[in-house]
């Protein structure tokens, strides 16, 4: 509250306490008067009391509000942009020359590992595959054979049986060599070795090496983390209240750290829920590269709201109590003892963007805008007489 409100607000406290005290010497025949007991939501002033809260209404208008929300999140990096690097039978580190930091490219080698179930399967395979091959050329010379009816049904049934489980494990083997790193197309005889390549399967910059020479390296241990950072993206909370607020295609301002270089993104995803902490997430993408932004570093970010024709009011219009916003408006005027009085009606609002001392509110279902009469000069006072109203009945 500003230094003139707190002073107005004193000064009307001082005046309802003046003027509608009860007085202690009148009491008698007054005791029999039926009490007045206003609602909780409105508040009575004298005229008096109006032009001494300096009291004006007016209406609800529509106007433009391109208001600018301030949020903040982190910098995140998509599945896809991220990968931890394990090696899915183990084995000994023979050599590796990554350091933290170091770029590498995607089919780059970052390891070499020792294993003796390297040699056994690389075996497996090739005899399997030498007994396949034996397997296929009998079994199309009996296919041929039981067309001619040399053959029995019972033998050819033997044959393909023996062709078909040669032919699943070598395929299977072939599976298994693919994932150690051994391309089945070219391994041989000669080629038999106990040492595999472990490469990058994405391009990026290493962010952590887990191994060192001669540690031997289970299947379920994560020997490398590598991030590619080219794209990245922000993931920032909003209030729940925001989320109408926000839009796919949207321009973001954000900062890092205590930096003042700003830097630009864009809305490509709103979220689907909302938390049960009440929270809604949005997404953003930041183009091309931005120096010092590094995955899972914390942002301060600005949405341009979208601009729509909104009901808004004067910021003085709006009063906060007991964490909620109100507005005032007029309910009606009477008479009492021959004296006049005006009743003003307590509206819980919610709030939306602020732009250029207006701001906009967002009224409860079925409050007609065309007629109200809103308090948009002296709501604080208001504020204040209904604060004090326990204090005021006579």
């Amino acid at each position: 509250m500003t230094q003139n409100k707190f002073a107005a607000v004193i000064l009307i406290s001082v005046f309802f306490t003046a003027f509608v005290s009860c007085s202690g010497g009148t009491k008698g025949a007054d005791e029999t008067k039926e009490v007045e007991v206003l609602p909780e939501d409105i508040v009575e002033l004298r005229a008096d009391q109006i032009k001494l809260a300096d009291i004006e209404t007016g209406t609800i208008e529509m106007q433009l509000m391109s208001g600018k929300l301030k949020v903040s999140g982190i910098v995140s990096v998509a599945p896809q942009n991220m990968a931890t690097v394990c090696m899915p039978m183990g084995g000994f580190v023979k050599s590796t020359s990554l350091m933290p930091g170091n770029v590498v490219r995607k089919g780059q080698t970052l390891a070499i590992l020792e294993n003796q179930e390297f040699v056994d399967i690389q075996q497996n395979y090739l005899e399997t595959k030498n007994k396949f091959e034996v397997a296929d050329a009998d079994f199309k010379r009996h296919a041929e054979l039981f067309k001619n009816d040399v053959y029995s049904e019972k033998s050819m049934q033997q044959v393909n049986s023996d062709y078909k489980n040669l032919k699943a494990q070598v395929k299977a083997l072939e599976q298994k060599l693919a994932m150690i790193g051994i391309n089945p197309a070219n391994l041989h005889e000669d080629d038999i070795s106990s040492s595999v390549a472990v490469v990058s399967p994405i391009s990026g910059f290493v962010k952590a090496v887990n191994i060192n020479i001669g540690k031997f390296v289970a299947p379920t241990d994560v020997m490398f983390e590598i991030v590619n950072s080219d794209k990245l993206f922000l993931e920032l909370t909003l209030f729940e209240k925001d989320a109408d607020k926000v839009a796919a295609g949207q321009k973001i301002l954000f900062f890092i750290n205590n930096e003042t270089e700003q830097h630009e993104a864009v809305i490509y995803q709103t979220g689907k829920s909302i938390s049960a902490d009440k929270t809604y997430k949005v997404y953003a993408s930041v183009p091309g590269t931005c120096k010092n932004v590094l995955p899972g570093m914390y942002v301060n970010a600005v949405i341009e709201a979208t601009g729509n024709k909104v009901a808004a009011l004067p910021s003085d219009a709006v009063v906060s109590f007991d964490d909620k916003d109100y507005i005032f408006i007029f309910d009606k005027d009477k008479e009492e003892a021959g004296k006049p009085f005006t009743e003003y009606r307590m509206i819980e609002i919610r709030k939306g963007v602020t732009d250029s001392g207006f701001i906009e509110v967002i009224l409860p279902e079925g409050f007609d805008i065309q007629t109200a009469k809103v308090v948009i000069k002296g709501a604080y006072n208001l504020l204040s007489a209904k604060k004090n109203a326990g204090e005021m009945s006579c």
